[in-house]
């Protein structure tokens, strides 16, 4: 009897966005056992691998990082299609829309940190529209709206803050 071995080819691209999906997932992880003043309020720290993702490499390579962190995260926490779930993956589509269209615009008008916080409001919005129509189909929801944007734009600034000297300090190297 012979085996057969299967050797799956990968190259350097693939073995770095293993490396920032696990980052992204091991921030993710350690950002789920913080304390949240506000339930849903939590500051995104893994978003700043995917934004350096985006300016490092391209779109692709940061989508698969956010996308690969949303699912793997999931998993292991046991939230896998559930709710939180949905409402994760919700915002990450949004951001990445948004990320897209923005960063396929003039890089002149669009810094890290005004990408970080258009996405983190993209992301809010998602969460926000997803629970409006889907978990609490009530209008009340909307007066939740100032403290998310606030909390969005907070975060937003930070990350995106955090994003520009991980590339300064790339770019320095």
């Amino acid at each position: 009897m012979t085996r057969s071995i299967i050797k799956i080819k990968t190259t350097l691209l693939d073995h770095q966005v293993a490396q920032l999906s696990a980052i992204a997932i091991g921030l993710s992880l350690l950002e789920s056992v913080l304390p949240s003043p506000i339930p849903g309020v939590k500051p995104g720290i893994a978003n700043i691998i995917s934004l350096y993702a985006l300016y490092r490499f391209n779109f692709s390579t940061a989508m698969w990082v956010s996308i690969l962190r949303v699912f793997a995260t999931s998993l292991i926490l046991g939230q896998f299609l559930s709710p939180t779930f949905m409402l994760s993956f919700t915002g990450s589509l949004l951001s990445l829309i948004t990320l897209y269209i923005s960063f396929r615009l003039s890089k002149r008008f669009f810094s890290p940190i005004s990408l970080s916080i258009l996405s983190s409001f993209a992301h809010i919005a998602g969460q926000l529209l997803l629970v409006r129509f889907w978990l609490i189909p009530h209008a009340s929801i909307y007066y939740l709206i100032p403290i998310y944007s606030l909390s969005a734009l907070l975060f937003g600034l930070i990350n995106g803050w955090i994003t520009d000297q991980l590339l300064k300090h790339h770019n320095s190297l």
